[in-house]
């Protein structure tokens, strides 16, 4: 009789966690979400485990017996700089302890303000924001651990999140809704800039992909993502789509705005510069490594409205 298989432990139950735990099943593989409540739909295939990966017990205990662990933990934006390092302290020790490789999703704020220039995985890290700096020195004590020898670590960066589920992201909830109803849509900065944004599907098939292929260890890889263009013409397709003028607000410093509220534009503030100089993010390297290809833009538009669709149809039935 075989050993039933070892299951994927993905810590983090957002929009990330949840399309990557299905991706995981997708593909064959037990899963673990893990979550501070361990409530939520019943997912097909998914375990749902309570536990506070921000403690040496709650993190033990999410990645018990996991072979592979998947860090999509993310704490409300003012929190960030204070939480963050204290649950990489307890995820990174736990799997020092259990052996489980981790799979870190990361993002672009090590680079810092690029004047434009194209994102690589060989880039420098040179983020002069309190969270930029912060992810920096995150990301330098997981390769580190890695080059020692303590743990098994590959950093996976997104550019901005879209797709289904995906709200609190500049091209989510304060934009889909919107173009669908006829409200305002914001035009954060300069949106004749262009701007990569990262398909949540991409996101969830891209971290699979490393879990799966451990010859990707050690290093940071940038997620498919297709090519960056301007945030204008992504607010175009989406027009098209809806066929609905869309109306657009500028906001061309940070403000509140539809779901950011005057807390989360506060602490935006100094990542502002994302929506004023072009934000080139290049996915080659993964994709020639792995032979992947991220989705067409038009494709992933397509999907995401759909979803918003039925989301604004399911909130009104219950209202």
């Amino acid at each position: 009789m075989t050993s039933p298989q070892p299951p994927h432990a993905v810590l983090g139950s957002g929009p990330a966690g949840t399309a990557l735990a299905e991706e995981l099943v997708r593909r064959g593989h037990p899963v673990r979400l893990v979550d501070r409540k361990g409530r939520g739909p019943a997912l097909p295939g998914v375990e749902r485990l309570a536990a506070d990966v921000g403690t040496a017990e709650g993190a033990r205990a999410a990645v018990a017996g996991a072979a592979v662990v998947y860090h999509c933990v993310n704490v409300a934006y003012h929190l960030q700089v204070a939480v963050m390092p204290g649950i990489q302290e307890a995820v990174l020790g736990a799997v020092e302890k259990s052996g489980a490789r981790l799979v870190v999703l990361d993002t672009l704020y090590p680079y810092g303000e690029t004047g434009g220039a194209v994102m690589t995985e060989d880039s420098p890290w040179q983020a002069t924001t309190r969270k930029g700096r912060m992810r920096a020195d995150l990301d330098e004590k997981y390769l580190t651990a890695h080059r020692a020898g303590r743990a098994r670590v590959v950093l996976a960066r997104s550019a901005d999140f879209f797709g289904p589920a995906v709200l609190n992201s500049t091209l989510g909830g304060a934009v889909f809704p919107a173009a669908l109803t006829g409200g305002e849509v914001p035009a954060f900065g300069d949106i004749d800039q262009p701007h990569s944004y990262t398909y949540i599907r991409d996101v969830a098939s891209g971290l699979t992909t490393l879990g799966e292929r451990p010859e990707g260890d050690g290093r940071v890889w940038h997620l498919p993502t297709a090519p960056a263009r301007s945030t204008r013409s992504v607010l175009a397709m989406i027009e098209q789509r809806t066929g609905r003028p869309m109306r657009l607000t500028a906001v061309t410093e940070p403000r509140p705005f539809g779901p950011f509220d005057d807390e989360f534009m506060a602490e935006y503030a100094e990542m502002f510069y994302q929506h004023t100089e072009p934000q080139i993010m290049a996915s080659t390297a993964f994709e020639r490594h792995f032979g992947v290809s991220p989705t067409p833009l038009a494709e992933a538009l397509d999907a995401t409205l759909a979803w918003y669709s039925a989301w604004l149809g399911a909130q009104a039935a219950a209202n």
